[in-house]
């Protein structure tokens, strides 16, 4: 997922080792996206994306 955010957006991504399986993607500090909160399904990376751009 880190060089599909490079390569669409030009954004360096940095991984935050959890624990329990959690699974967040935060942008500036806000969470946009949760694996626990949808059903502990992974996003794809098109999903990301898409959540990125509609933030800007």
């Amino acid at each position: 997922m880190e060089a599909a955010l490079q390569e669409e957006m030009g954004i360096a991504a940095d991984l935050v080792k959890g624990d329990r399986g959690i699974f967040e993607v935060r942008a500036d500090g806000d969470l946009i996206y949760s694996k626990k909160a949808c059903g502990d399904e992974f996003p794809t990376h098109t999903e990301i994306i898409r959540l990125l751009r509609a933030r800007q």
